[in-house]
């Protein structure tokens, strides 16, 4: 493991200093809607590792003693758990979700929850009702969606990881808006007991590091089987080591990368994407990588087929805020009918409404067929073509977002339009497959990022083909602006 954490333990050391230092330089980008000083002994796990470490000893594992921060959709025990919604503002989780509860065991330590939009339904987590939260690269440009508040606080230099989750690219997209790493799994491979449901068959927990090895690290660390999650799986048959490990990643030493599959994308690319993209398919030429262009055409309906499966499954999981079990109630209401009505009107987020009504109208009787199973099986189809990309490519590239993080209020980035630019990062959600994002150039002082994708459980070779071209891409600060070139 390559990755330099030890100044991290050095801070958690003094928890009381680095609070203040989190609090301090969260003012101005807002990446954060609760901090806390670890719990009395946690920052001692730092100290004592970094003792460990410079009198020659081996510590716990690569996480002991680090801080990170969780997005606020992951049941954190004792932590409030509100979504980024009005509805749950006031909402304390009652347990630990099984990925932080494994990091905890491993010796990280939470020091606060981050800002996303509302329930996960957003693109520049603008749609927060708790929050603003500023890309730290440019603080008048917003920092990606959902998990934009986790993307914002790795890149700001207030935590060196934090988790988020991803439904349709809400940790790929803001970790190329705000140059960090994010990881998307495969479906199943990390347990989603205590992510608060939005779409349960598209949604992982993910992960968003300053580094390739350190998203590794705490990707392997929560991989696993977990009994309260029937979502969760197993490695398949034959893809382990024999050693009883019963992680779900391929074997230790992933066969070489040699062939790569890039997208083709004729139109729609910003001129800074663009030109990322196509700097990018050199340097991987360059590297000695077989890469060719190709189009999968059933792509076309990929972002169609995501909003109505993931409304339909969203108008299901959220009818359960209404004010009486889960929520805000109104002070008086007439009737049962009533107290619903009320406390959805006044808890909701505009973009949350639109969501649920759109999946309940795709799941009313006579309309189901029509729409959601449709959806379904254009998904399967989408999952098939993109199988046949494995078949013969060992991994495939393809741009994030169509440009980078776009300034607050920029009329051509609407909601539809941000709708319509998850085209990119919805296919892996769909097909169940893991993506990496990096970042792959800089332009006019902007991260931009590109995503690279695998067959089911195959994590381990998108960290390694990344690792065989480190060099050929920029390694970004995450503790301040950039300039052309990514300097600081």
């Amino acid at each position: 493991m390559t990755m330099d954490t030890q100044p991290w333990r050095d801070r958690l050391a003094r928890p009381a200093e680095y609070i203040e230092y989190l609090k301090e330089r969260d003012r101005e980008v807002g990446a954060c809607l609760e901090i806390r000083e670890p719990e009395p002994g946690a920052h001692a796990v730092g100290r004592a590792v970094g003792d460990s470490l410079r009198s020659g000893g081996t510590a716990r594992g690569p996480l002991a003693g680090l801080p990170f921060a969780v997005k606020n959709n992951i049941a954190v025990r004792g932590w409030r758990l509100t979504c980024g919604s009005k509805m749950l503002s006031e909402i304390v989780a009652p347990y630990t979700a099984t990925a932080v509860g494994r990091l905890v065991d491993a010796g990280a330590v939470v020091v606060a929850t981050t800002n996303l939009d509302e329930f996960g339904m957003g693109s520049s987590t603008d749609n927060s009702a708790l929050g603003r939260t500023n890309n730290p690269r440019d603080l008048s440009r917003v920092a990606g969606g959902s998990s934009g508040g986790s993307a914002a606080a790795v890149a700001a230099g207030e935590v060196p990881f934090a988790l988020g989750s991803d439904t349709g690219g809400s940790v790929r997209q803001p970790a190329a808006f705000c140059g960090v790493y994010g990881l998307k799994p495969t479906y199943g491979a990390v347990s989603r007991y205590g992510l608060t449901a939005y779409a349960s068959s598209l949604e992982t927990i993910g992960v968003l590091a300053s580094s390739p090895d350190l998203a590794e690290a705490v990707f392997e660390t929560m991989s696993a089987p977990d009994p309260r999650d029937q979502t969760s799986v197993r490695r398949p048959a034959g893809a382990g080591d024999e050693s009883g490990d019963k992680r779900l990643d391929p074997a230790d030493a992933p066969s070489p990368v040699r062939r790569v599959a890039a997208l083709r994308v004729s139109e729609g690319l910003s001129s800074e994407v663009s030109c990322v993209y196509r700097d990018s398919i050199r340097a991987m030429r360059d590297a000695g990588l077989e890469v060719d262009e190709i189009d999968i055409p059933s792509l076309e309906y990929a972002v169609p087929s995501y909003y109505t499966i993931a409304a339909a499954e969203a108008s299901a999981n959220l009818a359960r805020f209404n004010g009486i079990r889960y929520g805000i109630r109104p002070f008086h209401s007439d009737s049962p009918q009533d107290l619903i009505m009320d406390a959805r009107s006044d808890g909701l987020g505009a973009e949350v409404k639109l969501r649920i009504m759109l999946g309940t109208f795709v799941l009313r009787s006579g309309f189901q067929e029509q729409y959601y199973g449709k959806a379904q099986r254009i998904r399967t189809r989408i999952a098939r073509d993109v199988d046949s990309v494995f078949a013969s490519y060992d991994a495939l590239l393809s741009p994030v977002f169509p440009t980078p993080a776009f300034a607050r209020g920029d009329a051509s980035m609407d909601a539809f339009a941000q709708r319509l630019a998850d085209k990119f990062t919805v296919t892996a959600n769909l097909a169940g497959i893991p993506a990496l994002s990096f970042p792959a150039g800089v332009k006019g002082g902007l991260p931009v990022g590109l995503q690279l994708h695998a067959t089911a459980f195959a994590q381990r070779r998108l960290f390694a083909l990344h690792r065989s071209l480190a060099d050929r891409f920029p390694a970004l600060p995450c503790d301040g602006p950039l300039v052309e070139g990514g300097e600081r």
